[in-house]
């Protein structure tokens, strides 16, 4: 099977590795192009396709009656949950503006829904007996990957497509389910804002990932924490085995093999890739840095401290080369990474690090500062800590 280019997307019933491989290869310099169409189909397709996970979300879970019943604006927007301000209309947000809207009510909820105006959440509300009734809902890929502006309201602005939501506290909004036991529950709260748990559901141990923005991705080779496939390859993984879409996904080296009729993924890879890819590093806020201690820091990044060994090129990365990281190499967590195909890590490309702590895989440092600390101390590199502060202003750089 290979991977078609043509603006009708991957081909053929099974998404396996070598085929996700294949569709994205890495990229040269004759191939930075992006397909307008595309990046526009793939843009509807990150905001508001579901892939069908409605069956999941509704049917399995039942989170169309908890959020009927208990998930108000208020509530939602205490579990990282965004509104898209743009998808309100003027006299809604005149409303707002005045206090004139009830955000402990589920009817706003519901209301909002209706105007497709909450980040990753796709509801069905139909008026039954007289009453606003939720009967489906599903998540999209808006729902851990995109944030907004603030500008309107906290949690309420325009959307940051890409941007990793990192007050989304998704265990949170699964253990609301009344289908889960007490043992499900407890694990899901655990985890916290920002983190979740792309194993979970298989081996049913628990060491929850950073949610990763999905901007910056142009030209890396395996976007994965552990370099387990390409930027599709994670699209379908996460689509079909935690999303709960309807497609196929296939992973021998995981045991994984999902094939479900009609394919609502395969189809939309292409796309849904061609926008991830369109989507650009946010600028650095200005006056958030020192531009002469950034400098030093670039100096000290490049040579003396030996950042630039792995973060390498314009990419600050070698997983292009091919390379990988055993967890004592540099001090991390070993306990996801064993969960894995490939036991490793691959060097994190450096990009927006500003807009998305905590760092590291699984969140274990706060800041930039512990970053800087945690390599010190394990590389033994002998910094000052006038060289560490220098670190941590290029890294907000970035």
């Amino acid at each position: 099977m290979r991977c078609s280019r043509t603006r009708a997307g991957l081909t053929g019933m099974m998404v396996s590795v070598a085929v996700l491989a294949a569709c994205d290869r890495p990229i040269g310099p004759r191939e930075r192009f992006l397909d307008p169409a595309l990046v526009a189909q793939g843009k509807e397709i990150f905001r508001f396709d579901t892939f069908g996970d409605e069956k999941f979300w509704t049917d399995t879970l039942r989170m169309h009656e908890v959020i009927q019943q208990s998930v108000t604006p208020a509530v939602a927007l205490s579990v990282g949950l965004k509104v898209d301000a743009d998808a309100l209309p003027a006299e809604v947000k005149a409303a707002l503006a005045a206090g004139q809207v009830d955000l402990n009510s589920t009817a706003t909820t519901l209301a909002l829904l209706r105007l497709n105006a909450v980040l990753g959440v796709k509801g069905e509300v139909q008026t039954l007996g007289g009453r606003d009734t939720l009967v489906r809902v599903g998540i999209t890929c808006a729902l851990c990957h995109s944030t907004v502006d603030n500008s309107f309201a906290p949690g309420i602005g325009s959307r940051q497509d890409g941007w990793a939501n990192t007050t989304l506290n998704p265990g949170a909004i699964v253990a609301l389910s009344p289908a889960l036991t007490p043992a499900q529950k407890a694990v899901y709260n655990s985890w916290g804002p920002g983190l979740y748990d792309p194993r979970f559901n298989f081996d049913g141990l628990s060491t929850p990932l950073v949610l990763p923005p999905a901007y910056g991705l142009l030209g890396v080779d395996k976007e994965t924490f552990t370099a387990e496939g390409p930027v599709s390859y994670w699209n379908a993984y996460v689509a079909v085995t935690q999303m709960h879409g309807q497609g196929n996904f296939s992973d021998p080296r995981l045991g994984v093999e999902i094939i479900q009729t009609p394919d609502l993924v395969t189809p939309k890879l292409a796309a849904l890739r061609e926008y991830q890819l369109s989507l650009r590093k946010p600028p650095p806020p200005p006056g958030s840095f020192d531009v002469a201690a950034a400098t030093r820091g670039e100096a000290l990044f490049e040579g003396e401290a030996g950042c630039a060994s792995c973060h390498a090129g314009s990419l600050l990365t070698d997983v292009n080369a091919g390379i990988l990281h055993a967890p004592s190499e540099t001090g991390m967590d070993p306990r996801y990474a064993a969960r894995t195909t490939q036991k490793a890590y691959r060097t994190t490309p450096l990009r927006g690090l500003w807009q998305h702590p905590p760092y590291f895989h699984d969140g274990s440092a706060a800041t930039l500062g512990e970053v800087v600390e945690h390599y010190n101390r394990v590389r033994a590199l002998g910094l000052t800590e006038q060289q560490k502060r220098d670190l941590v202003e290029y890294l907000k750089s970035l």
